[in-house]
């Protein structure tokens, strides 16, 4: 089951990077619910590859084909296939890694594991993957609609440049204005021009990804081992080259005293509101009506063009120098991947609420 996520909107992707396809099977999503190939295109084209000269130029036009589950237009109730086919697939780029281990991939820890892998691209380990979450959530995010529930993410860090970015005033439409997806102009003209010198210089670099969740109404999540943030940080640590996660004030509030750190409430015309955030939405592993505000971050890309010392399969000290199409910075296609784990949570407890409350 470590490829299902959910438990009631539940998801199981499948496929590699380089093998005939990869896509995702959705089981629980309510019938009657509007889906269409375009809804899911739009997200797709976010998280595809080749979008810009600071992404992978690996060509893939990521169509997706829905194979079930959905009839003239709604959902049926019944389990949802969608399916993409990888089309500009290069697994001979990657013959030298198929006895030689990759320093900082799966390649080591998926031999040590199962003793056998797909040494094309990083098979199931590759950010491919990400394909049938993706797809998944454009989905889920119908869903949330119904609810007035918007999830907007954002590049807020770039190897050192951060961003000043307003998570509850922020939109879709200034996240996507340029191509490193950050919403700060002046910022991202730093971050853009970094990424192609680390390019350029055959190396890479991290960040962090933030993302908003408005309309969140108070009461979702289950404790104790479903709490609300527990959910979110598996979500969301379990995309490929995520390192970290935090909610709130995060690590930020080791720094605060309980007095600066607690958000006072009030009475907002008959609405419980805090006058600050500092909790990021959820107290007690349930949510308080306030946007939910997280950070991922994310590693240097760990294919890079520089020469790496490594060992191969019987140990023996070699080097290797990373070869195929490879992200310089995972930040810019990372943003839709962040918001989908969102989504995908959010979307099942908002069901599992749903149940708990007719049950």
């Amino acid at each position: 089951m470590s490829n299902t996520f959910g438990k009631i909107f539940r998801i199981t992707t499948w496929g590699e990077s380089h093998g005939d396809g990869v896509g995702v099977v959705i089981d629980g999503c309510p019938a009657g619910i509007p889906i269409s190939v375009s809804d899911i295109q739009s997200e797709l084209d976010r998280r595809r590859p080749g979008q810009s000269q600071i992404t992978t130029q690996r060509r893939e036009a990521d169509e997706p084909l829905i194979l079930s589950g959905v009839f003239e237009g709604v959902s049926l109730g019944t389990p949802i296939m969608i399916m993409v086919k990888n089309q500009d697939a290069r697994g001979k780029d990657y013959r030298e890694t198929e006895h030689t281990f990759r320093p900082s991939h799966a390649d080591y820890t998926y031999d040590a594991k199962y003793g056998v892998r797909d040494w094309k691209g990083g098979g199931r380990a590759s950010a491919r993957e990400t394909v049938g979450r993706v797809a998944a959530a454009a989905v889920a995010n119908q869903i949330l609609s119904t609810h007035n529930i918007e999830i907007v993410g954002y590049v807020k860090k770039v190897w050192n440049i951060i961003a000043d970015v307003d998570p509850d005033q922020v939109t879709r439409k200034d996240v996507e204005v340029n191509e490193v997806r950050c919403p700060d102009s002046n910022k991202a003209k730093i971050m853009i021009e970094r990424i192609k010198t680390a390019r350029k210089d055959g190396d890479s670099l991290g960040g962090v990804v933030e993302v908003v969740a408005r309309g969140i109404p108070p009461g979702l999540g289950e404790p104790v081992f479903d709490k609300l943030d527990a959910l979110l940080a598996n979500a969301v640590l379990s995309l490929p080259a995520c390192k970290g996660f935090e909610i709130g004030s995060g690590f930020a509030g080791t720094s605060m005293t309980g007095s600066e750190h607690n958000d006072a409430f009030y009475n907002d015309n008959g609405r419980i509101r805090t006058r600050t955030n500092h909790s990021g939405g959820v107290q007690g592993g349930i949510s308080n009506g306030e946007n939910i505000v997280l950070r991922a971050a994310f590693k240097p890309t760990a294919t890079i063009a520089k020469e790496q010392a490594t060992v191969n399969k019987l140990g023996k000290e070699t080097t290797i120098k990373g070869r195929g199409r490879h992200d310089p910075c995972v930040l810019p296609r990372a943003v839709p991947m962040v918001e989908s784990m969102v989504s995908l949570v959010i979307c099942d407890l908002l069901l599992r609420q749903s149940v708990s409350h007719t049950g």
